[in-house]
């Protein structure tokens, strides 16, 4: 057999031998070994989540679904050193569980032919702590005689049950025969309260619905009914894990489903490609269920013995002096929700770490190291490096307590390091070298960063009050490589590569500011005017400057000509800010100005001697997790009454990210190139504060770019070349979208009415893109909207009726019982691929049609001679 022999591959810095990647593992659909490992490093982003730091169970095919199954909780031999484990005594055994955190550990999992993975509902803490549930999960489960169509409606009954305990529950197809129904939990409830909740949950369904709903085990009772099984939230039991295939005939997949699939009436099981597809698509719909804290920092028996073999009170040691009196001095505990200790702390053994993004004054990100008690911190304003050859400025800030490492939130405006805080990265770390104010080198093993080795070097500064407090970090060679690389590190008396020879006694550029601490804000001196005089503004036809689609082929002449900001999923809004007003407008012209009135907070944060100024920037709407979230903006669009307005406000507020600046002091800057324009913007809002936020950009490297934009949940990046001046109103291969998901805005040109006792409600869009000079048919969208959206469509859409259809194409089985409208409106959809021309029923459709697609929202910004086919790549 080919491929028997393998072949040694490296996985996230791991290496691994993968052996019979042509061996058929699922004989009813071909499907091989090579195969199964593709699945998972197609879904790993989306999986791993849902899977780290739990103890996984495996259930092993080595022959394939037809041979024999092996059900496996230990690790086993064979299992490669870096793969990490935790220790469960049970009654009669002790088990190492492998916790599937990475890709490298999931690989070699698909190796194994470990295709089915069964976790709890309960995570390992950072010390080995066994956590509270975080999640509650009821697995439907058809009896003979009921299947999914069933167990879709127990699923929208226990949904109103959960909802009204305040719980929002998400389900999962289980790949197998039913449903499986997730909820976020607080963690402050164990797992026998959590078991109790759920089983009554399920006894008071069986009693409202006791033609449909079984709470018993008994087989016998199960005919034509669904189980409503509610014992996996035991402590000791395991469900499948979201996104993991099964061992069935075919490679079907536990995958996330929304609420409005539940409703089709065919719905089915998905097999691993279509999984596939949909992540591409859409990404993970259970993301929100992962959005919760990080574990603390436990008081495990462990750390416990430390504080009395440390100078608790049982050793009678002398007490040191208190390292968090700093700490203390600057915060009010009646005031911040950070900890705030009362006492000195004592001291510790603990080996974590954390790095916390702070969006402060400025966003930087605090990187903090578990020493002697405390946590030794550092500012960092570019984040950590991730070039050997470019080290970064670190700023030492004041001790921190422990109880810092599991700190997420907002610090209030008015107190020290006010905005919000949420944790990047955290693990632990192995100590290679401490010299107090001078050195520090350590390996980080992060849950969710990996291994890296980095150097901290004192600097002493450039003078004056902050001289002790600068520092460098580097990234240094991992020790494995050292000798391939030319020797030794900076352990060894030599320096860290890429660390200047001088870099204690060289000045360093202007240091930004330490988290906090107040900054004087001016606009540029070339851009400034006067302050005696108020100067004309320099054009008042700006018109925004578009970008067009783009490949990471693009870059081939080399990142470094490029820089990267992050992809914001709003409205685009130039915002010409003059004494004491702000006017924002619209991507096509329109005035915006009334619809958004907290960004009259701009003007405030202006310098007045840089006025009039004109920005450019994206408005977008946060959730609960700090991401864009282009659904919340949809309810702040397009609303000019004052009432209505501030009612809208109510429930969702807007923030205003600002990326560019086209005039100040009554100069254009358009023909400046971008790096002068982004260091002017710099100078203009480096102090910003909410609602006002100018993002950062990141230096020559598409690979980080495209991962932080990823793991913060974003659509993508924009790539803008240094050189390049602003092309007022046109798009240019100057600048380049790369997306993570592929999106298309189209023109809707009609609707469908749903089935059965949804006639009333719209059932899908029928969409279009200008082709030509005309508009031709692309498909239609049926899934994304919720229930109250369908009903809204179908008033709005019957405002814009019509006889005919408005574009060419439209195939005779979607034409039968559409209704026309005009083609005024433009939405978005995100898809899986396009068909290719003649793959359609319709000779006339030169783009052929868009797969998979789901609704993301109108476009009220646009209009429809401004839609252009991104890419339709047939």
């Amino acid at each position: 057999m080919a491929g028997t022999a393998g072949q040694t591959v490296d996985v996230g810095g791991h290496r691994l031998k993968v052996t019979n990647l042509d061996k058929v593992l699922y004989p009813a659909t071909g499907t091989t070994k090579g195969d199964v490992l593709a699945y998972l490093a197609a879904v790993a982003d989306v999986m791993l989540p849902h899977c780290a730091n739990r103890p996984a169970t495996r259930k092993r095919w080595p022959d394939g679904v037809e041979g024999q199954v092996f059900f496996q909780k230990n690790a086993g031999q064979g299992m490669p050193s870096w793969v990490r484990t935790r220790r469960i005594e049970h009654k009669h055994s002790a088990n190492d569980y492998v916790l599937v955190n990475d890709l490298a550990t999931l690989t070699w999992l698909g190796q194994t032919a470990s295709l089915e993975l069964h976790v709890p509902q309960w995570q390992f803490g950072r010390t080995g702590t066994h956590l509270n549930p975080d999640r509650l999960v009821l697995d439907l489960d058809p009896g003979p005689g009921a299947g999914l169509p069933e167990c879709a409606e127990v699923a929208r009954f226990a949904r109103r049950i959960l909802q009204g305990m305040g719980l929002d529950p998400f389900p999962v197809t289980s790949g197998s025969k039913g449903i499986h129904l997730y909820a976020a939990l607080d963690g402050s409830q164990d797992a026998a309260a959590v078991s109790a909740v759920a089983h009554e949950l399920a006894r008071y369904l069986e009693a409202e619905h006791p033609d449909l709903v079984v709470s018993d085990m008994k087989k016998s009772l199960r005919g034509g009914k669904v189980l409503l099984d509610w014992s996996q939230n035991n402590g000791n039991k395991t469900t499948i894990a979201p996104y993991s295939l099964r061992g069935r005939e075919h490679p079907t997949v536990a995958a996330p489903r929304t609420w409005d699939e539940l409703d089709d009436p065919d719905l089915h099981h998905l097999d691993a490609d279509e999984v596939v597809a949909r992540v591409r698509a859409t990404g993970d719909p259970l993301t929100a269920l992962t959005s919760g804290h990080l574990a603390a920092l436990e008081p495990t028996p462990e750390r416990m013995a430390t504080f009395e073999r440390k100078g608790g009170p049982a050793s009678g040691r002398t007490e040191q002096a208190d390292r968090l009196e700093k700490y203390r001095s600057m915060r009010d505990a009646a005031k911040t929700p950070e900890p705030v200790p009362a006492d000195a702390p004592p001291t510790s053994e603990g080996m974590s770490f954390v790095i916390q993004e702070h969006h402060a004054r400025r966003l930087h990100w605090d990187f903090r190291l578990e020493h002697d008690g405390v946590l030794v911190s550092w500012a960092l304003p570019k984040g950590e490096p991730t070039d050997p050859k470019k080290n970064h400025l670190a700023v030492q800030t004041e001790d921190h307590p422990l109880a810092y490492g599991s700190f997420e939130g907002f610090i209030p405006k008015g107190e020290y390091g006010a905005g919000e805080v949420t944790i990047w990265d955290a693990g632990t770390y192995e100590l290679e070298k401490w010299r107090d104010g001078e050195e520090v080198i350590v390996t980080l093993h992060g849950e969710q960063h990996g291994t890296r080795r980095l150097a901290l070097i004192h600097t002493g500064g450039r003078g004056g009050k902050d001289e002790e407090n600068s520092w460098l970090i580097h990234l240094m060679v991992p020790r494995q490589d050292r000798g391939a690389r030319g020797g030794g590190g900076a352990e060894d008396g030599e320096e860290a590569p890429g660390l200047p020879s001088a870099a204690r006694s060289s000045p360093l550029p202007p240091d930004p500011p330490r988290p906090g601490a107040s900054s004087p804000s001016s606009a540029s001196s070339s851009s400034a005017a006067p302050a005696s005089a108020t100067p004309s503004r320099a054009r008042t036809d700006w018109r925004p400057m578009l970008a067009s689609p783009g490949i990471p082929s693009d870059f081939a002449d080399g990142a470094d000509a490029w820089a990267f900001e992050m992809k914001w999923d709003g409205f685009r809004s130039l915002v010409e800010v003059s004494a004491g007003s702000v006017r924002l407008v619209s991507r096509s012209g329109k005035d915006i100005t009334v619809t958004y009135p907290e960004l009259q907070a701009v003007a405030e944060q202006v310098p007045a001697e840089a006025l009039p100024v004109v920005l450019d920037g994206e408005i977008v709407a946060l959730d609960a997790q700090g991401r864009p979230s282009f659904r919340r903006l949809q309810q702040r669009a397009n609303i000019a009454k004052p009432a209505d307005v501030a009612a809208a406000r109510r429930k969702v507020q807007v923030d205003l990210m600002v990326f560019d600046v086209l005039e100040t002091g009554g100069r254009s800057l358009a023909k400046r190139r971008y790096d002068e324009r982004r260091e002017i913007l710099e100078d203009l809002l480096g102090a910003a504060h909410a609602p006002v936020h100018v993002p950062p950009a990141f230096d020559g490297d598409l690979d980080a770019a495209m991962g932080t934009s990823k793991q913060l949940g974003l659509e993508g990046v924009v790539a803008k070349r240094r050189d390049s001046t602003y092309l007022v109103g046109r798009r240019s291969q100057q600048w380049l979208k790369l997306k993570h998901t592929r999106s298309q805005e189209v023109v809707v040109v009609g609707w469908r009415p749903g089935h059965g006792d949804r006639s009333h409600l719209v059932g899908s869009l029928l969409l279009a893109v200008p082709d030509d000079g005309r508009l031709v048919y692309v498909g239609r969208v049926g899934s994304g909207f919720t229930d109250a959206e369908r009903r809204d469509l179908v008033a709005e859409l019957g405002r814009i009726e019509r006889s005919t259809p408005a574009a060419a194409g439209v195939p005779r089985e979607d034409a039968a019982d559409a209704r026309w409208v005009s083609a005024r409106r433009v939405g978005e959809v995100v898809y899986g691929e396009w068909t290719g021309p003649g793959e359609d029923d319709s000779d006339d459709v030169p783009l052929g049609k868009l797969r998979h697609p789901v609704w993301k929202g109108w476009r009220r910004d646009k209009s429809p001679d401004e839609v252009v086919v991104e890419n339709p790549e047939v």
